[in-house]
């Protein structure tokens, strides 16, 4: 009973995470052009190859929003999704074993953020180093997704044998 109550209370914890984590990058998809004005006031290095990118990507974005204002419209829907997202991981949070199902959908969108990343990225010019960034959200998504896919089968593994 002691090692359902540890699994579960870790499986929680993981979960509480990745889903904060995920409505954390959701959200910042709203402000983005704040965000980078923001990054660029206190970047160290001005003479980087990565500052010239924000610098770029941030008029870029500016530039957007005063000419094309609808286009944001875009990101809202993007932070919409990551939040939606995230609320469908409330199943695995409540009941683990009924919904890996959720979780193991969830680390399979992790893994898929690579391709995506380098095939769009390529075809939008998005500098390699840019797209490693956006590769490290599926890594950082994946490790705790696969602990509570792992610790969740434990638990379904204890279930049964009672």
């Amino acid at each position: 009973m002691e090692k359902i109550i540890r699994l579960k209370k870790s499986i929680r914890k993981w979960m509480l995470f990745f889903i904060v984590s995920l409505l954390l990058s959701g959200i910042t998809a709203f402000a983005v052009e704040t965000e980078l004005h923001w990054v660029l006031s206190w970047w160290p290095e001005t003479h980087s190859s990565f500052y010239n990118w924000l610098v770029t990507s941030c008029d870029a974005i500016r530039d957007t929003n005063e000419k094309y204002p609808y286009i944001a419209y875009g990101y809202d829907w993007l932070a919409f999704a990551h939040i939606v997202i995230a609320v469908a991981f409330i199943g695995p949070l409540v009941d683990p074993v009924r919904n890996i199902w959720i979780i193991a959908v969830g680390c399979i969108a992790c893994v898929l953020i690579f391709p995506l990343a380098f095939i769009a990225g390529h075809i939008r010019h998005i500098p390699v180093y840019w797209r490693l960034i956006d590769c490290s959200f599926g890594i950082f998504g994946l490790i705790p997704l696969l602990v509570c896919y792992k610790k969740t089968r434990m638990l379904e593994n204890i279930d049964y044998a009672r």
